[in-house]
C-alpha cells in the first residue's frame, strides 16, 4: 500500500484501490448500491432539515426519560416483516431503510429502551434484503412498569406490541412476547429455524424438485450449495438440515401454471444464501435441466471441488417462517392482534386485485392466439441472464476455490494489520 493510502485510511473510512482491487464484482456492486443509498438519504436529511429547522432527534427527545426510575425485564419479542420493500434486516452504515433502523427507532421513541449498547440484543435470524419474516424474534432487556417481584402479571404489564405498532412502518408488527430468564438469547437458544420458499408451479417438475430437496437432508457440506462467506470469518460450510420438502399449496383440479407450491426447509442455522442458491439449481430441475441427483453431486466436494457458477433464485419469495424454542410461552394482546390482522387483510385485498387483474389480462390475450405451451409463471425466479443453449452445471465454469478465498482473506488481514502498525 502506498504511504499516501495508508494516509487516508489512517484518517477516513475510505477505501483505497489496493483494497478495492481485492474485491470481487459482486462485493463492488454490492459497494456502489450502498454508497448510492446513503447519498439519497443523506439528501433526504438535509431537505428535511432545511423544511424542518425546529425538528427534534429521537436521541433528544428520550434523553429527558428517566430510566433510573423503572426496573427491567428481559423478553423475548416477536414480530412479521414484509421484507420487499427494506434492505435487509440488519443495520448497515450508510442505510436506513433496514428493519432493525425501524426496530431500534421504535423501541428508543417509545422509551422501552435507552439504547442499542446497553439493551443486551439479541437476533434469532438476519434476512437479506428483499427477504420477509413471518416469524422473526429478538430477545431484549426492556422497560417494565411493574416491581421485580411482581412481573408475573403479564396483562398488567406495559403493552409492548401496541406502543411498538403505533410507531413502525404498518408492513412490520410486533404480534408477541414472552419474559425469559436473563441468560437466554433469541439467537442462541433457537432450536431450529423455518424457512419457506413461494412459487407458481408455471412449467415446472414439482415431483422432481421434490425428489431432489429431500437429498440435502442430513449433515452436508454446503459451500457448493450457499455463497461463501468467509470474509465474516465463516470457514465450515458443514449444516444439518432436519427436514426438506417441496409442497403444493393449491392444487386445482386440472393442474394450472398459477397454482402454487412453497419450499419448506428447516435447520438450526443456515448459511448466506444458501436456501436461495438451493432454490436456483431447484428449479433448474423442475425445467427438467438437471437431475434430481445433481444435488448429490454438488454436495460431494470431492467430485465437486468448486462450486459450478448459477444464478441465485429472487429473494422475494423467501421469508424466516418459524423459529422454534423450548417451552414457549407467548402473551399476545388479542385486540392488538385484531388490528393487525386488518391490516394484512388490506395487504392481501390490493395485492389479490392487482393479480387477479393481471390473471384476466393474461386470459384476454391467451384468447388472441393459439398456444400451446405458455406457462412461463416461474421462469421469472431465477436472476441472471439465461443462455439459449444450456450448459449442465457440472460442465459450466467454476468460482474461486474456498482454499484461494481464505488466502486471500489472509493476505487482507495482513495488509490491514500492517497499516495499523
Amino acid at each position: 500500500m502506498t504511504e499516501n493510502c495508508s494516509k487516508i485510511k489512517k484518517n477516513n473510512k475510505f477505501s483505497c484501490r489496493e483494497e478495492l482491487e481485492m474485491l470481487d464484482k459482486s462485493e463492488l456492486v454490492d459497494r456502489i448500491l450502498q454508497l448510492e443509498a446513503y447519498n439519497s438519504q443523506l439528501k433526504n436529511l438535509i431537505d428535511k432539515s432545511v423544511n424542518n429547522p425546529n425538528d427534534i432527534t429521537v436521541k433528544k427527545l428520550c434523553k429527558k426519560f428517566d430510566f433510573s426510575r423503572y426496573t427491567k425485564r428481559r423478553i423475548f419479542l416477536k414480530f412479521y416483516y414484509l421484507g420487499w420493500d427494506y434492505h435487509g434486516f440488519v443495520t448497515q452504515e450508510g442505510i436506513l431503510n433496514t428493519i432493525e433502523h425501524h426496530l431500534f427507532n421504535a423501541l428508543i421513541k417509545s422509551c422501552c429502551i435507552e439504547s442499542r449498547e446497553t439493551s443486551n440484543y439479541h437476533r434469532c435470524g438476519r434476512t437479506d434484503k428483499g427477504v420477509s419474516a413471518f416469524s422473526q424474534v429478538i430477545s431484549l432487556d426492556i422497560r417494565s412498569k411493574l416491581a421485580a417481584d411482581k412481573q408475573e402479571n403479564l396483562d398488567q404489564e406495559i403493552p409492548y406490541c401496541k406502543i411498538l405498532n403505533r410507531i413502525l412502518p404498518t408492513n412490520i408488527r410486533c404480534i408477541a412476547w414472552w419474559p425469559i430468564q436473563n441468560n437466554i438469547s433469541a439467537r442462541f437458544d433457537c432450536k431450529f429455524r423455518t424457512y419457506k420458499y413461494f412459487f407458481p408451479r408455471g412449467n415446472l417438475n414439482v415431483p422432481a424438485m421434490n425428489a431432489a430437496v429431500k437429498l440435502v437432508i442430513g449433515e452436508h457440506d454446503f459451500r457448493n450449495i450457499c455463497k461463501m462467506d468467509v470474509a465474516n470469518g465463516v470457514t465450515n460450510f458443514k449444516r444439518k438440515v432436519a427436514n426438506a420438502e417441496v409442497f403444493e399449496l393449491n392444487q386445482s383440479f386440472q393442474e394450472s401454471g398459477f397454482d402454487m407450491c412453497y419450499l419448506e426447509i428447516k435447520s438450526q442455522a443456515f448459511l448466506w444464501h444458501q436456501i436461495r442458491c438451493l432454490m436456483g439449481v431447484l428449479l433448474l430441475v423442475g425445467q427438467n435441466k438437471e437431475k434430481p441427483e445433481v444435488i448429490l453431486d454438488l454436495l460431494d466436494i470431492e467430485k465437486v471441488p468448486q462450486k459450478p457458477q448459477y444464478n441465485m433464485a429472487h429473494e422475494v419469495p423467501l421469508n424466516l417462517f418459524h423459529c422454534e424454542y423450548e417451552n414457549e410461552n407467548w402473551f399476545i394482546d388479542q385486540t392488538e392482534l385484531l388490528h393487525t390482522i386488518k391490516i394484512l387483510q388490506a395487504e392481501w385485498t390490493l395485492n389479490t386485485i392487482k393479480s387477479t387483474m393481471t390473471r384476466c389480462m393474461i386470459n384476454n390475450l391467451e384468447s388472441l392466439g393459439d398456444l400451446k405451451n405458455n406457462n412461463f409463471q416461474s421462469d421469472c425466479l431465477l436472476l441472471g441472464v439465461q443462455s439459449k443453449i444450456y450448459q449442465s452445471l457440472l460442465k459450466r465454469p467454476t468460482c474461486e476455490s474456498l482454499e484461494n478465498k481464505l488466502k486471500q482473506r489472509t493476505k487482507k488481514l495482513k495488509l490491514e494489520d500492517h497499516k495499523l502498525h
